[in-house]
């Protein structure tokens, strides 16, 4: 039974409703790993744009008097903050003994509910310190040290592109970003691009931009020419979009927030009040993206001398408020089971003050992942403020977590994913680096962690050659033609429309290693074509004007 259908039911209607909420949650997750239904599951990425300041955001009190001359104006008191061995007595006088922000009393609630974990110092090799480089880094999982690394598609594509390849959905988005005007370079895959969906608001009227017929009806006639071929496009991803709003729409409007949530008036809340909403109305997207901007710091970080108030205080209670209210909503009931978040920044700022009190660009900064399947806990150990010298620029250099690594854990240990899938993602091929052995340990708690025989390896192809086949042209006209560059055996094909109904399938017969599918009897549109021989499958999505 899934989650949406089980809220629906009264105690009446279901004698499980009688159980003790805690035996519920565990038979839950008995059942679910037995026949290893990661279904329901989901991620939340909250991206804080413009690098925040992760050294007044997690604070060291074991070398606080390093970090007090460091930032004679814009320290945070002892006085105010919020230590974290008040609730762990095991961190007094280790490494890893820190504060939080007084902003941040969300968080601070949530780890005394053992739902928040702090991953110090996740950077990557190579830093970039402009924002829109440092940005596309982290959306498209590289290095810092070339493009040629996932230069026209994002991480978060290529996961869901290769992870959910058997059911790639044409009726509702695997990705939903909130908070931004555009779709986030990280959504792009390699071969699918429609994989997720801008919403702006919470109203169940205007979640979404569709191109209304081009301002009329659509054109009939398409030329054969690029503009065309764009034209096509174009038409196409309105078709798309509208089949996306009225799922989208109906799960809102059958959704609802929990009165006990008390959202703050703010737009991160705003966004994440919504996602709630869709979650409980019971859309099935896996991956949502919400955005909080502001961080770049550089100017009135505080807004004076030894006064704490300012910009950087206002964004973390922002952000610790917004969170806190969607935990305390998923809660409610136990859809929090099912959903993990996690912030990231593109970088976080200088460790030395500047003369404007703020900071400038830096490279490290800490990560919050948070959740009720997030094991409380603190993740490395506190930066070495000594490395910080007039020498390097005040810089701390040492990345204790890759980014790539931490988004690896969460893909294993709470979505399930096998190693292939993990490594393809991230272009291993290219860096020649796999980030499943770098894991984090006990970022997830032990009966929330995919035992490794439900690792979705025998439900998805791995796609290491996922290039094996090519599809042309795209756009089509009547027909196309497939080349093969392995010839493995035998291949079968499924032409599927955009209800995902199949509408042409069969055998190929390749002679030296090409062959043709005819399609002129089929309506312009969009199609999805699986591929499929004795070793991988492969989806590409074409388009017939």
């Amino acid at each position: 039974m899934k989650r949406r259908q089980f809220i629906k039911l009264t105690t009446t209607a279901s004698a499980a409703g009688m159980l003790p909420f805690e035996l519920q949650a565990s038979m839950k997750l008995v059942n679910s790993f037995y026949n290893c239904d990661l279904s329901n599951r989901k991620l939340i990425l909250v991206e804080l744009n413009g690098g925040n300041d992760g050294l007044n955001t997690v604070i060291p009190i074991n070398g606080f008097t390093d970090y007090q001359t460091l930032r004679p104006n814009i320290h945070i008191p002892s006085s105010v903050y919020l230590p974290l061995n008040n609730l762990d007595s095991n961190l007094i006088g280790t490494n890893q003994d820190i504060a939080l922000h007084p902003e941040l009393t969300g968080f601070y609630n949530l780890y005394a509910q053992d739902q928040l974990r702090i991953i110090q110092s996740v950077g990557y090799p190579s830093q970039n310190k402009s924002h829109f480089g440092s940005q596309d880094i982290y959306a498209t999982g590289n290095d810092g040290n070339n493009w040629i690394n996932g230069d026209q598609s994002g991480w978060i594509g290529r996961f869901m592109e290769q992870n959910y390849n058997d059911s790639i959905p044409t009726t509702y988005p695997l990705g939903i970003q909130v908070g931004s005007n555009t779709t986030s370079l990280g959504f792009h895959g390699e071969i699918e691009h429609g994989l997720a969906l801008n919403l702006s608001g919470q109203d169940s009227e205007n979640f979404y931009s569709v191109l209304s017929g081009l301002a009329g009806e659509p054109p009939n006639n398409i030329p054969s020419s690029d503009y065309g071929t764009e034209l096509q496009y174009i038409i196409d991803t309105d078709i798309l979009s509208n089949q996306y709003s009225q799922v989208i729409s109906t799960a809102f409007n059958n959704g609802a927030n929990s009165n006990t949530a008390n959202y703050p008036d703010t737009n991160l809340a705003d966004q994440l009040k919504t996602v709630a909403r869709l979650i409980r109305g019971g859309i099935e997207t896996k991956v949502f993206m919400v955005k909080l901007g502001g961080f770049d710091t550089h100017n009135n970080q505080n807004q004076s001398s030894g006064d704490i108030q300012g910009t950087h205080s206002e964004l973390l209670n922002t952000l610790s408020g917004a969170i806190e209210s969607f935990m305390t909503d998923l809660n409610s009931d136990n859809l929090a089971d099912d959903v993990l978040g996690i912030t990231f920044s593109e970088f976080g700022r200088k460790a030395k003050e500047n003369g404007s009190l703020g900071t400038d660009h830096g490279e490290v900064a800490p990560m919050f992942a948070f959740g009720k399947p997030v094991k409380s806990g603190i993740s490395g150990i506190n930066v070495d403020l000594t490395e910080a010298v007039q020498t390097n620029n005040y810089q701390l250099h040492t990345i204790q977590h890759d980014y790539r690594a931490t988004f690896a854990t969460i893909m294993q240990d709470f979505l399930g994913a096998p190693n292939s899938i993990i490594d393809s993602t991230f272009l291993e091929n290219v860096t020649s680096e796999s980030f499943v052995s770098s894991k984090i340990s006990d970022l997830i708690k032990l009966n929330y962690t995919v035992p490794e025989d439900c690792y979705s390896e025998a439900l998805t192809i791995p796609q290491n050659n996922i290039d094996n086949w090519t599809i042309y042209p795209n756009p089509f006209r009547t027909s196309f033609f497939v080349i093969d560059r392995n010839q493995i055996g035998e291949t079968n094909f499924e032409l599927r429309n955009q209800l995902s109904q199949i509408v042409l399938k069969g055998d190929l017969k390749f002679t030296n290693g090409k062959t043709s599918i005819n399609a002129a009897m089929l309506e312009n549109g969009m199609y999805f074509l699986t591929l499929k021989n004795s070793v991988e499958t492969s989806s590409h999505k074409i388009i017939k004007y």
